[in-house]
């Protein structure tokens, strides 16, 4: 490695851990937080706006950061602003419209930094499949931290449920301006697409659709697609779920799930060669579905057990479904479409399916609520069934539609029916 590289994988490790810390910080709090301020019906706008921003960050990567701005300083410099704007949301809480939409800045200015975090990454590193997953598992470190730290250290210094205040926001933002400084101390990333010509069709990866589309391919984008609907009840409810169903440390206890996430990323290598992508993905499906069913059955009497294992399910419903989603996408790419097929991806997923599970979840809340101020129990059996069943459906159509072999050693393809 060379000396201007000293060092280089702790401080891309320090990178993505400050990079998910500052995620982690404000997104596992926010529901209990407007709940609070008296905006309980309105918890899924802040998990609705993200995935809208999610849609909008391949614009601006395409158009902006790809090709005229060293990636470090466009990273450095979102982190600043956004920093900036997670200091200013508490002060907008009396009005609901307001802190909605700072939210969506804030969000703005954070999604491009996901896929700048991973370039800045992949470009300074000399082996991506050896080297980037001990630096990316350092991002789940950050959010179980981030987690922990609100939970406990600072509820502990300030004798308050902090997940209700606004301290997870100021943490968040403190720790965005610590990472927007520390960005322009990371090496010299020269813009990747410097020179090429600006198409829309590439920037959100339609372009490689033309190498990708393969039967199978398409089956495993609209499954994607769909079981990410049901999918975003989990990140828009479950902090809710825990608060009326008697848990404290909130945050702590969604950290769980994170820690589950470090373990299952790291025997990702172990199960793909035994399970292979279809498998994989199926065994990801089905998680969701059981974590659904477990918190469906754990509800009426407040079971602590099961809400615990739904939670620490999260390793296997998240790194087997999204991360061996992103390899299965990563393998049938060559490498002058990878970038723009990943892009695809993420606005396929973490954008339109989120964005409409965020709604379709909070209308389904709301409808529950009513006039009240919380869920009874036996009403959060019957939310959490819903999700599982759409889930279910979706798993059944991929297991018996998908049939695409991929070998696990070399981006080579095997038909297999």
């Amino acid at each position: 490695m060379h000396t201007t590289h000293r060092f280089l994988l702790p401080r891309l490790s320090f990178m993505m851990f400050l990079q998910f810390f500052i995620w982690g910080a404000w997104y596992v709090a926010i529901a209990v937080y407007m709940r609070a301020e008296g905006m309980a019906g309105l918890t899924h706008w802040p998990f609705t706006v993200f995935p809208v921003a999610a849609i909008v960050a391949p614009f601006f990567l395409g158009l902006v950061a790809d090709r005229y701005f060293p990636s470090e300083k466009v990273f450095g410099s979102l982190h600043i602003l956004g920093g900036i704007t997670m200091f200013i949301i508490p002060s907008t809480t009396a009005n609901p419209v307001l802190f909605i939409l700072m939210l969506l800045l804030f969000s703005l200015f954070y999604t491009p930094t996901m896929g700048l975090a991973n370039s800045l990454s992949f470009h300074n590193i000399e082996s991506q499949e050896n080297q980037f997953p001990k630096i990316r598992v350092f991002g789940t470190i950050g959010w179980i931290v981030a987690g922990l730290l609100i939970s406990f250290v600072l509820a502990g210094l300030t004798d308050l449920t902090v997940e209700a205040t606004p301290i997870p926001l100021y943490t968040s933002g403190a720790a965005s301006l610590l990472l927007g400084l520390y960005s322009f101390t990371l090496p010299h990333t020269p813009p990747p697409a410097r020179g090429d010509v600006v198409s829309i069709r590439s920037i959100i990866g339609l372009d490689a659709l033309d190498h990708l589309g393969s039967k199978p391919f398409w089956i495993f984008i609209i499954s994607s697609f769909l079981i990410c609907i049901p999918l975003a009840a989990y990140f828009n409810f479950t902090q809710l779920f825990l608060e009326d169903t008697g848990f404290e440390n909130i945050a702590a206890t969604q950290s769980i799930g994170q820690m589950s996430e470090v373990i299952f990323m790291l025997l990702i290598p172990f199960f793909f060669r035994r399970l292979g992508v279809k498998w994989m993905l199926g065994v990801g499906m089905l998680a969701w579905v059981v974590r659904y069913l477990l918190f469906a059955m754990a509800a009426p009497d407040e079971i602590v057990w099961m809400i615990l294992v739904g939670v620490a399910l999260h390793g296997i419903c998240f790194d087997f479904f999204f991360v061996t989603g992103q390899i299965y996408v990563d393998k049938k790419s060559t490498s002058k479409v990878r970038g723009q097929a990943q892009g695809f991806l993420v606005l396929v997923t973490y954008g339109l399916g989120m964005l409409i599970g965020a709604q379709v979840a909070g209308n389904i809340y709301r409808g529950f609520l009513g006039d009240q101020e919380t869920l009874a129990l036996e009403q959060w059996v019957n939310f959490w069934i819903i999700p599982a069943v759409v889930a279910l459906i979706v798993f059944i159509f991929f297991v018996f539609t998908f049939h695409d072999k991929v070998d696990n050693k070399s981006g080579n393809q095997q038909k297999n029916g």
